[in-house]
């Protein structure tokens, strides 16, 4: 809501300021670079700091600017207070992202999910907060107002008649930042509260020893993601900023119709990523990244070969809207999956997004500006060009993530144990913590003593579980196999690939 409301009372702000809008657009770079630099920041202080404390600075931060944009009247300031946001934003979007998966680990699919459709919802709710709904509430107070101001004309030093003629002033611009500024100073509330209740030295980021595992690619892999995300998140925001341009000017559809498709493409997207949390506990991250990429190329192809075509161009804005909408939050899950998530790598990934957020909607604004190349669909072209990307990027990560060399290996001791059939996680969970040398021994002269006796050989678990009966209590000789063979441990690794073959 935060981010949305800027858009709707655009004029508004540069009517306070006392400036054109065009002359003040330099406010949406100020908290671009602000959010960039919240990014990077917050990626190194949530290493270190309780990650509650820092989202509940950070949405303390945001709720002091939205009380105050409303009473500014110098760009200069406004500017400012831009880039203050920015900075929280670019904090909550990195420390929400990683305190979501250190909360819920590898089970965090749906609840990622969750974020980002309120993300959306937030993005819904804002232009309607602006306008409709608090235009009727401004009317009603002013006209409160009136009476009430009456009432204390004789008092006008009292605070009510202070308190009253600031209401009474307040306009339903006024009124939306004062309530989108009081929800977040709630949810920061919220969160001082529950670092309060845990205390400082619980829920910081760390490594624990279930979850720090890092694959052989793992910055490789972060900086794929990040590439990853520059162009998804790019193509979104250039999408949604111009398809209302692209309608008039090149379908050539009057404003209404060009408004409806503009809000099929938001309303898909925001559809899409409440429809995702369900998904997400069905199917694996990467098969939602999959569907996902598969819509968005088809959608885009679509757009692309018939760009003039208008029921084309309604079902492709439609299936692309809810074709991206769940690659954001299924990235961030699915990377989890396969080595430890930092505050660093959290930002690096959120870097990109915003840097993609940047680039991509200004690359596509000028090229069309440029009349050489403006009769050519430019948005459509993008969009093809970015899921092009995507596609070609995602399998490249995957590869790297999947592929033998970066799992960390389990001892040839331990394959020879359990077998291959387990995976590494099942192993770790099978096999018992205070397992050492001695178990070894015990089971190889236990299967020694089988061999001799001429008993059947029994299972590993089975051994294990009676390996201090007392008929594995015998110790073998100095001529023993045991001894002649090596060490137990290579030779129950012999005995075991013998078995197998």
């Amino acid at each position: 809501m935060t981010i949305a409301i800027l858009g709707p009372t655009f004029k508004e702000l540069a009517t306070n300021v006392d400036k054109n809008i065009s002359d003040i657009s330099y406010i949406f770079v100020g908290r671009s670079l602000g959010y960039v630099g919240g990014c990077l920041t917050g990626g190194v202080l949530f290493d270190h700091i309780n990650p509650h404390l820092l989202i509940g600075i950070s949405m303390l931060m945001t709720a002091l600017g939205m009380f105050t944009i409303p009473w500014c009247t110098k760009a200069v300031l406004l500017t400012a207070l831009m880039s203050l946001i920015g900075i929280s934003m670019g904090f909550l979007d990195t420390g929400g992202n990683l305190l979501i998966l250190l909360t819920w680990g590898r089970k965090v699919g749906p609840y990622m999910q969750a974020l980002h459709f309120s993300f959306a919802l937030g993005a819904f709710v804002a232009p309607i907060l602006a306008k409709p709904l608090l235009g009727s509430l401004g009317k009603s107070i002013n006209g409160s107002g009136n009476n009430l101001l009456t009432n204390t004309r004789n008092s006008s030093q009292s605070k009510v008649a202070r308190l009253v003629d600031m209401l009474k002033t307040a306009d339903p611009f006024t009124w939306t930042y004062l309530v989108i500024g009081s929800f977040v100073l709630l949810i920061s509330v919220s969160f001082f509260i529950i670092y309060l209740k845990n205390g400082p030295s619980r829920n910081r980021p760390g490594n624990s020893s279930a979850e720090a595992q890092f694959t052989r690619y793992h910055n490789v892999i972060l900086f794929l993601l990040s590439s990853f995300f520059f162009w998804y998140v790019g193509a979104e925001v250039a999408y949604g900023s111009y398809i209302f341009t692209y309608a008039k000017d090149f379908v050539h559809f009057d404003d209404n119709q060009a408004a409806g498709l503009n809000s099929l493409f938001w309303g898909t997207f925001a559809t899409g990523r409440g429809i995702a949390i369900f998904l997400a506990t069905c199917f694996h991250p990467g098969t939602l990244i999959l569907l996902s990429l598969i819509g968005c190329t088809i959608s885009s192809l679509l757009l692309a070969l018939y760009n003039t075509n208008i029921i084309a161009l309604w079902l492709g804005t439609g299936l692309y809207g809810i074709s991206m909408a769940a690659t954001f939050p299924s990235g961030v899950s699915w990377v989890k999956q396969y080595t430890h998530t930092t505050g660093k790598s959290a930002a690096l990934f959120v870097f990109g997004a915003a840097l993609g957020e940047m680039v991509v909607p200004a690359l596509v604004g000028f090229l069309q500006g440029i009349s050489a190349i403006k009769h050519y669909p430019i948005l459509m072209l993008t969009a093809l060009g970015t899921s092009a990307m995507t596609a070609i990027l995602f399998p490249v990560m995957y590869k790297l993530a999947s592929s033998p060399s970066s799992v960390q290996p389990v001892s040839d001791d331990r394959k020879a144990l359990l077998g291959s059939g387990p995976d590494e996680d099942e192993i770790s969970e099978e096999l018992p913590e205070d397992w050492n040398d001695a178990d070894f021994e015990v089971i190889e002269m236990s299967d020694v003593k089988n061999d001799i006796d001429g008993t059947p050989a029994r299972n590993a678990s089975t051994r294990t579980t009676d390996r201090f009966s007392p008929e594995h209590s015998v110790f073998p000789s100095l001529s023993s196999p045991v001894y002649l063979g090596g060490s137990p441990k290579k030779k129950l690794l012999q005995l075991e690939r013998e078995k197998n073959d």
